[in-house]
């Protein structure tokens, strides 16, 4: 049960969906959104791009032509949009996720400490989210460096969570078997915990299939992105 629920936990953060499908593209620079600019910068260089498509590159303004400057507009627009998509997309379905969980709970074992644990471990994962996309008064900030750590110490987190909830699963229905009374309170235990289990793996099968496209989605936005960038940095020279 616990592999189950550790499955299903680290798949409804989009940081595992990502990790899942392995993308032909790994991000080597940080992306900086604010009204006055968009800048590009990490392992590529230092582009940074004003609202009217002018730009710098490590330091050295460019005298664009149309067509450059048009490159830039559009490779700017991408960013804009393509940024909040991802961290929207990643959140709703953290939270998606959080709330089929606690609802199986819900018509599983009724009222249980294994409501707060979820609810403590959404927030969490959240906080975890944000160390990659970082929301800021002006704008966002993607942290590439922070990926890795981020989904090493995400797995920490629901490793911990799900032992918990594991433990409080067995002591509850142990509890109420034995109140229960009849029969072989083991028994009660262990048919409790096999419906339990049951109802995840279930509802993991209706969620599977969005949590796989949105891990290919992602990655297409990440390849079109640095295809524009490389052809706009390209154009400069």
């Amino acid at each position: 049960m616990r592999k189950t629920l550790l499955a299903v936990a680290l798949s409804v953060t989009a940081l595992s969906a990502h990790a899942d499908y392995q993308c032909s593209v790994t991000p080597r620079d940080d992306v900086i959104l604010s009204p006055q600019q968009v800048q590009v910068k990490g392992e590529n260089g230092d582009l940074v791009i004003k609202p009217d498509g002018s730009l710098s590159f490590n330091g050295k303004a460019y005298s664009l032509n149309a067509a450059q400057r048009e490159q830039a507009q559009d490779y700017q627009a991408s960013l804009r949009s393509s940024l909040p998509w991802i961290d929207e997309g990643a959140r709703s379905r953290v939270e998606k996720g959080r709330a089929a969980l606690d609802k199986i709970i819900t018509e599983q074992v009724g009222a249980s400490s294994m409501h707060s644990r979820l609810t403590k471990l959404d927030a969490q994962l959240k906080a975890q989210m944000s160390r990659i996309i970082e929301h800021r008064n002006d704008g966002l900030t993607f942290h590439y460096k922070a990926i890795d750590q981020v989904r090493a110490d995400g797995q920490q987190l629901v490793n911990q969570a799900m032992g918990g909830i594991l433990q409080d699963s067995i002591n509850e229905m142990g509890a109420k078997a034995v109140l229960k009374g009849g029969g072989n309170p083991l028994q009660g235990i262990l048919g409790s915990l096999g419906g339990l289990q049951t109802a995840i793996q279930d509802e993991w099968k209706n969620q599977e299939a969005d949590f796989q496209q949105f891990g290919k989605d992602v990655c297409s936005r990440v390849v079109s992105l640095e295809d524009s960038r490389k052809a706009l940095v390209g154009s400069l020279k």
